[in-house]
C-alpha cells in the first residue's frame, strides 16, 4: 500500500506541467528600436500627426524577449503616431480605439536581437545571393564556352 501511494505521488510530480507567465512591470511599445511606456494620458484628436508605424511582433510569453516594433498588451496592427509638437524622441501616440489614443512616453532603446537584423536587412541579403549566385552562373557559362 504505502509504495503505490509513493509511486502515485512520484508519477504526478514525474508528469505533471509547469505553468509560466510573465508579469510585466508597465505597458510599452516598441517603435523604431525604442522602448516607450504606454501612459493613462490620453492625447486629443487635434494634437495627432502622422502616422509612424504599427505592432508588428508580440514579446514570448515564456522568455520575454522582443523585436521589431512590438507591443506587451496591443495586438499586431496597432498603429502609432507623431504628436503635434512633440519630439518623437520624447512620446508617441498610441491607437488604442477609434479615435482614441494614449501617450507613450519614451523610456530607453531596445534590447537588440538578431531578428532586428535580419528584418531590417533582408531585402539587400536577398539582393547580395542573387548576384552572388548571378555572377557564379556567368563565370560557369563562360567557362564551358572557353572549353569548346
Amino acid at each position: 500500500m504505502k509504495s503505490s501511494v509513493m509511486l502515485s505521488i512520484l508519477f504526478i510530480f514525474m508528469f505533471s506541467t509547469s505553468v509560466q507567465a510573465l508579469s510585466w512591470a508597465y505597458p510599452f511599445v516598441v517603435w523604431n528600436g525604442n522602448v516607450y511606456e504606454v501612459k493613462e494620458e490620453e492625447v486629443l484628436k487635434s494634437e495627432i500627426g502622422a502616422r509612424i508605424g504599427e505592432v508588428k511582433t508580440r514579446p514570448n510569453d515564456m522568455t520575454g524577449n522582443y523585436y521589431g516594433n512590438a507591443s506587451n498588451i496591443y495586438p499586431k496592427r496597432t498603429k502609432y503616431f507623431a504628436i503635434n509638437d512633440v519630439s518623437i524622441h520624447t512620446a508617441i501616440a498610441v491607437e488604442v480605439g477609434e479615435n482614441q489614443w494614449q501617450k507613450a512616453e519614451y523610456v530607453h532603446e531596445a534590447p537588440f536581437h538578431w531578428m532586428d537584423f535580419v528584418t531590417t536587412n533582408l531585402p539587400l541579403l536577398i539582393l547580395i545571393v542573387i548576384v552572388i549566385v548571378f555572377i557564379i552562373r556567368i563565370k560557369k557559362l563562360r567557362s564551358s564556352k572557353a572549353r569548346k
